[in-house]
């Protein structure tokens, strides 16, 4: 399958002009520095990582971190500078997406079929848009990934030994970002949003609290906290998300630009 979005050429870009770099911090243009990529285990069978000179990205952080539009916000700017993006995050497989909607619907999934659930919409991800546009030079970036799935397990009590051998198939991203926000102000921010809690999002499965409210602060707390207890096991850095939009931002294309440029 190739990856769904294209370099834009819209205009003539002239590298010494700024105007020609919408939301650019600079003017100056930074080329990939190739690298090889690696599996965090068994990984996919039959894949040469030395032909995966695309770059992988990933942004994590709970619904209300402001998470998605920084994403958009960095699309924008990538594809500005002329590098191919593409994009994924959870539940946008064509695979079993509908299928993961309908039974969280119910409210009835046991938390490993929930977790295997997840589990395949990212390995159909990984195989038909991860991979296709890593070979490609495309830089992916996930709205959320391995790391979310894992967390959101392990706070369920899921044993984080078969986790780590269930997503050792997953390509070890070139960097990712936490958006850290405390669950009070996440849930002012979904609520500001969509005026309502989402069942799962609150841990109402858990049985932490009859009271939606309460039970989204102890479960977004708790996730929260997995999130800062992995971190040092898998290397990813924490933003402070109580910052402006552009402040965040601005940290973002700093990173992504060293990254990009093999710094």
């Amino acid at each position: 399958m190739r990856p769904s979005k294209k370099v834009r050429a819209s205009k003539e870009v002239r590298p010494n002009d700024p105007a020609s770099f919408p939301n650019r911090m600079d003017a100056s243009i930074v080329v990939p520095k190739r690298s090889i990529p690696r599996f965090y285990g068994h990984g996919v069978p039959g894949v040469n990582l030395e032909k995966l000179p695309g770059k992988l990205i990933v942004v994590e952080g709970a619904d209300g971190s402001g998470r998605s539009t920084q994403i958009a916000r960095l699309v924008q700017w990538l594809e500005g500078c002329g590098h191919a993006t593409t994009q994924v995050g959870l539940k946008r497989s064509t695979l079993v997406s509908e299928d993961l909607d309908q039974a969280q619907n119910g409210n009835i999934l046991s938390r490993t079929t929930l977790s295997l659930f997840y589990a395949t919409d990212f390995a159909d991800q990984l195989e038909n848009v991860i991979l296709p546009a890593l070979r490609s030079g495309f830089i992916v970036l996930a709205d959320r990934y391995i790391y979310t799935l894992m967390v959101r397990d392990m706070v369920r009590g899921i044993d984080p030994e078969w986790l780590r051998n269930l997503y050792g198939i997953a390509v070890v991203p070139d960097a990712v970002f936490y958006l850290n926000v405390d669950p009070e102000q996440l849930v002012q921010r979904v609520f500001s949003k969509n005026q309502t809690l989402d069942y799962w999002e609150s841990g109402m499965d858990l049985g932490l609290s009859r009271d939606m409210f309460d039970s989204f602060l102890q479960y977004q707390g708790r996730v929260r906290n997995q999130f800062k207890k992995i971190q040092a096991t898998y290397g990813f850095t924490i933003i402070d998300g109580h910052r402006t939009m552009d402040d965040i931002n601005a940290e973002l294309r700093r990173e992504i630009e060293s990254v990009i440029a093999g710094r």
